[in-house]
């Protein structure tokens, strides 16, 4: 990741906000921006670099991200995509690579009692109703090539496969087998964890660094040469390399769980103008001419999910405009079914007073949005956090609906039952669990819509979404005891398709 920087009124009272994992009742305030029922809201959790975790005991640790989490859920996110491969390393059991230093200290080494964060975070979202897109780097060996590499690391076992960069291992993709390696660790984190989708950042080839040649005269010569490429291709070549690992992985992912889906994020220019006439007006770095990155070819082939361009500038940025670019993308990504997000980044955005405009075209362009990085809403940066809880993210929001089994998929069924009950846990609605694990057309989470008497019971209404989670109870809140309220329960499946309300009338 590049760093470019229902609660509603009721006759006299109001509803306080539930923090529980399974959702609450918001309060919303009027605005130009009108938060909507289905919207993607994603938020990049970064592990390179962020050493607090190594100072943690495993409790603490865990604490940390379930106190991260509840506060990306409380600003309305729905997605979080966490880093689990910065370095050919490893956020998580592998066979095939260390463990991060970042998570223990020292590259290789167990965490304490061997904890799994990825399988508690991806646990931790999904009962908050929340999806976990596991976030990998697919090239970067090292960031810093003199650093203590551990004895499993890929640039120790395989060293003919990296290459050294400026000051980085890179793994180079003009390699056949070492595009079947990252498509193994792939393969491995999706049948071996419940995610959801498998997440690329913007490093392909690297960042070119001025006056330095990407060192791949070997493998061009092995495989580009060979294969027919002339020595004035080997651009070309490069792509075709880049196109060759996303179309592998992509056949990887759905060989696997053809449920996860798969999403890159480039950097936020294709190309420019002067470089190709279908380019954007902008004058920065290009995906296609500097990283070898067709993201359109990808997106028009169908093997992407979806694209979130990092266009973390602001409006009146020369040369790499936020306006110009958003309508870029929106344009000319024709493919229906793959979806575009908007990487935004939040300081930029918020030095800049410009959370507000950006939120807007973006809701009108695209199906959601991407916040860079996730530590800056948990700081409140600028008081994004809040803006985003009470006013742009106020509502909970259900994902859009994904293609599924070759945009077949059907919604599942209602829950078969919906009933209330008083116990230890309090007054609550309880329903049956009709998930079935091996069937991504079944229940996984459920929707909670919660209706005042007196007002209309629409599904489509957003604030009303009051709780999604893969509970099959909702806690409600105590009123005056004599209010009357219409609860609706929905089920929905792995693809974001949504049953037929079940219904149900309580006094709370």
């Amino acid at each position: 990741m590049r760093a470019n920087y229902f609660v509603r009124p009721v006759l006299a009272f109001v509803l306080v906000v539930l923090l529980a994992s399974c959702g609450g009742l918001r309060r919303s305030r009027p605005g130009r921006y009108i938060p909507q029922k289905r919207e993607f809201r994603g938020a990049w959790i970064p592990t390179i670099y962020r050493s607090e975790y190594s100072k943690l005991s495993r409790i603490e640790a865990r604490e940390l991200l379930t106190k991260r989490l509840a506060l990306l859920q409380r600003m309305g996110c729905n997605a979080v995509l966490f880093q689990v491969r910065a370095e050919s390393d490893a956020w998580y059991r592998s066979d095939y690579e260390p463990w991060s230093k970042y998570l223990s200290g020292e590259q290789g080494l167990m965490p304490e009692d061997g904890w799994d964060p990825l399988a508690f975070v991806v646990d931790e979202c999904h009962k908050r109703g929340m999806e976990l897109h596991a976030w990998i780097n697919p090239l970067r060996g090292a960031a810093n090539a003199n650093d203590f590499l551990a004895e499993n690391h890929p640039a120790r076992r395989y060293p003919d496969w990296f290459v050294r960069y400026g000051n980085q291992l890179v793994l180079d993709p003009g390699l056949p087998q070492a595009r079947r390696y990252v498509c193994k660790i792939v393969e491995d984190i999706t049948k071996r964890y419940d995610i959801d989708a498998i997440h690329l950042d913007d490093y392909f080839y690297p960042y070119p660094i001025p006056g330095t040649r990407f060192p791949d005269d070997q493998s061009f010569e092995r495989h580009g040469l060979s294969a027919g490429y002339h020595p004035g291709d080997r651009a070309t070549w490069r792509r075709n390399n880049i196109n060759l690992l996303v179309y592998e992985l992509s056949q990887t992912i759905r060989a696997a769980k053809p449920w996860v889906r798969f999403g890159v994020s480039p950097f936020g220019i294709y190309r420019n103008k002067r470089t190709h006439s279908k380019g954007s007006m902008t004058t920065g770095l290009q995906n296609y001419d500097d990283l070898y990155a067709d993201v359109l070819h990808w997106a028009n082939e169908d093997w992407i999910d979806y694209v979130a361009p990092q266009i973390y500038w602001n409006e009146g940025t020369k040369g790499s405009d936020y306006q110009v670019l958003v309508k870029w993308w929106s344009k000319h990504l024709r493919n229906e079914r793959v979806q575009l997000y908007i990487g935004q980044d939040i300081k930029r955005t918020m030095d800049a007073g410009q959370l507000e405009r950006k939120l807007l075209l973006s809701q009108r362009l695209s199906q959601g949005n991407i916040f860079w990085p996730a530590d800056e809403l948990i700081r409140n940066y600028g008081g994004v956090g809040e803006e985003l809880h009470h006013t742009y993210q106020h509502s909970r929001a259900l994902m859009p609906e994904q293609r599924g089994f070759l945009g077949q998929s059907k919604p599942p069924k209602m829950p078969a039952s919906l009933w209330e009950d008083h116990n230890e846990a309090g007054h609550v609605l309880i329903w049956e669990d009709e998930r079935d694990p091996q069937d991504p057309e079944s229940a996984f989470y459920y929707g909670v819509y919660a209706f005042p008497k007196g007002e209309e019971v629409n599904l489509n209404n957003p604030k009303a979404l009051v709780g999604i989670s893969t509970s099959t109870y909702y806690k409600l809140p105590s009123l005056d005891g004599a209010t009357r309220y219409t609860f609706l329960v929905t089920a929905i499946n792995r693809f974001w398709l949504e049953s037929e309300p079940r219904k149900i009338k309580v006094v709370i």
